[in-house]
């Protein structure tokens, strides 16, 4: 798959059959009444928000619904990966039943991606099923946590393991909102754009090295044609393995390590594209100790990542024994199969695969890649 040239307004498709739904990338969408036409009518709409997006954008979004639903609800939530967990999730049940809502109502995400999973995960299971649509305000939302419908809640002992796969109606990527970012999720939200290249397209692994002061200072152009690439790399792999039995595992490059990292030191303690950030460098080193790539591959990785203001040192977890607490913790990892750790490893640039490797070897990474 090659990048091609992007546009500052564009559409991308998720093939799924009778599930399929656009991806709308664009400046001033959040706010138009004619982006949201194509969505079906209902007596009630609900927006899930959080503190911090509410206060900047629900306004816009309720204004913009109004013709379509009788009633317009708003329900903000605290923000932070803290809160992504059943308490938190039960107030949108709440606010859905206190408001008599009935199958028909169309659920709104508008935030990054806790406010994405947890409110899918909601209408997935409120009534066994009812619409909804991502509006996502982070970056790393746009790229990678509102596209493909999997939607979760996290676990004290993992990541995102309480979950469905429930796809949106559409997703809304409304680049002006990413003008308010601050630079540290902008920072986390290049971690998923970069982890395509690798995966699956090494000429915008190149784009990106030249390209990443332009993304870095939110330079709209940059911004829509990374945005662009990034959803069709995800449509392309989703289109062909919408529930990860197979070839959509690559997507979690770096995330294996990252999940550890992110259920290691508390949620919230290191933002999820932090996570992936270290995690590609981590799992960049187990792929050249397995003699898929060499060690200037592994050095260019490591240098875009740091670019882009990530972590490339993982934290220790334990005084004791920190790769074991690592290993202990990706045993529980989704991708694990009968207790064996499963990691994406680069197979040769721009391609991936999911293997298993030595508890030693692992050992020897995260010992190398741990300050």
């Amino acid at each position: 798959m090659q990048a091609n040239s992007s546009p500052m307004s564009a559409q991308v498709q998720i093939e799924l059959a009778e599930r399929s739904y656009p991806i709308v990338i664009g400046s001033k969408l959040l706010g138009a009444a004619l982006t949201y036409q194509q969505l079906p009518k209902a007596a009630c709409a609900l927006v899930v928000s959080n503190t911090t997006v509410a206060p900047l954008y629900a306004a816009q979004l309720m204004q913009a619904l109004q013709s379509h639903y009788g009633q317009v609800l708003l329900l903000t939530l605290p923000d932070g990966e803290a809160h992504k967990d059943w308490p938190t999730l039960q107030l949108i049940f709440d606010a859905l039943l206190e408001n008599g809502c009935d199958r028909k109502t169309v659920l709104f995400a508008l935030g990054g991606g806790v406010v994405g999973d947890m409110t899918g995960f909601a209408a997935a299971s409120y009534m066994r099923g009812v619409p909804f649509v991502q509006i996502p305000t982070t970056l790393l939302a746009q790229v990678d946590s509102s596209v493909g419908g999997k939607t979760a809640i996290n676990h004290p002992q993992g990541k995102n393991m309480i979950g469905a796969f429930y796809q949106p109606l559409q997703v809304v990527c409304d680049l002006d909102v990413l003008q308010t970012l601050p630079d540290r999720e902008l920072s986390a939200g290049l971690a998923e754009i970069i982890k395509y290249g690798p995966i699956a397209d090494m000429a915008f692994f190149a784009w990106l090295e030249s390209n990443l002061d332009a993304l870095l200072a939110k330079e709209p152009a940059a911004l829509a044609h990374a945005i662009r690439r990034s959803c069709e790399i995800k449509a392309w792999v989703v289109g062909q393995d919408e529930r990860e039995s197979g070839l959509r595992a690559i997507l979690n490059f770096g995330h294996t390590f990252g999940h550890a990292i992110e259920s290691g030191l508390g949620y919230g303690e290191w933002l999820h594209g932090e996570g992936v950030g270290c995690g590609m460098v981590m799992a960049a080193h187990l792929s050249q100790r397995l003699g898929l790539v060499d060690l200037a591959f592994v050095e260019r990785l490591t240098q875009l990542v740091s670019r882009a203001g990530l972590p490339v040192k993982g934290p220790m977890l334990s005084a004791t024994d920190n790769a074991g607490r690592y290993l202990e913790l990706m045993r529980i990892d989704k991708k694990s199969e009968a207790g064996e750790i499963r990691f994406v490893v680069i197979d040769g640039p721009g391609q991936a695969a999911v293997r298993a490797a030595p508890d030693a070897l692992v050992r020897e990474v995260i010992d190398l890649c741990c300050a």
